[in-house]
Parts: C-alpha cells; sequence; structure tokens
C-alpha cells in the first residue's frame, strides 16, 4: 500500500516537472505515456493545473511522512547591538 503511495508521488513529481519544463518553453500540449495528451487552453489553466498538482503532492506527502510541517505567519526578529 505505501509502495503504491510512494509510486504515486514520484509519479506525480515527474508530471510536475514536465509541466514546469512545458511553461517555461511556452509550449501547451503535453505528451506523456501515463497521461497521454493534455492540450491546455491558456497559460493561467497551465497554472491552476500546476497549483492542483502541488497540492496532491503536499496531500500525499502528509500522510507518508510523520512529521507535520508548520505554517510560519509572521516573524519577528529582535535584536541588540550593544550600543
Amino acid at each position: 500500500m505505501i509502495d503504491q503511495r510512494i509510486a504515486f508521488l514520484a509519479n506525480l513529481r515527474n508530471q510536475l516537472a514536465a509541466l514546469d519544463g512545458a511553461m517555461a518553453s511556452g509550449v501547451l500540449t503535453l505528451e506523456d505515456n501515463d497521461t497521454g495528451r493534455i492540450t491546455y487552453r491558456s497559460y493561467a489553466e497551465m497554472r491552476q493545473a500546476r497549483a492542483d498538482l502541488l497540492v496532491r503532492m503536499r496531500d500525499l506527502e502528509l500522510e507518508l511522512s510523520p512529521v507535520v510541517p508548520r505554517r510560519t505567519r509572521q516573524v519577528v526578529m529582535t535584536g541588540r547591538s550593544g550600543w
């Protein structure tokens, strides 16, 4: 069961890498052995697909990892120069 999830996570990472490459080159059509051919209508649709992939990857990583990531909303730095 876990091996399937790890393989699925690797597949999502490969899809993300292919999508990033297509976005960088300006191509709207992706071809893959697993998913076939996908044609996006616009760059905005590609960005939405990328965001969806990132959410799915994050959710799967949370299921597989015992460590819970913490989100920081505000960072406060204090210091004294000594003068």
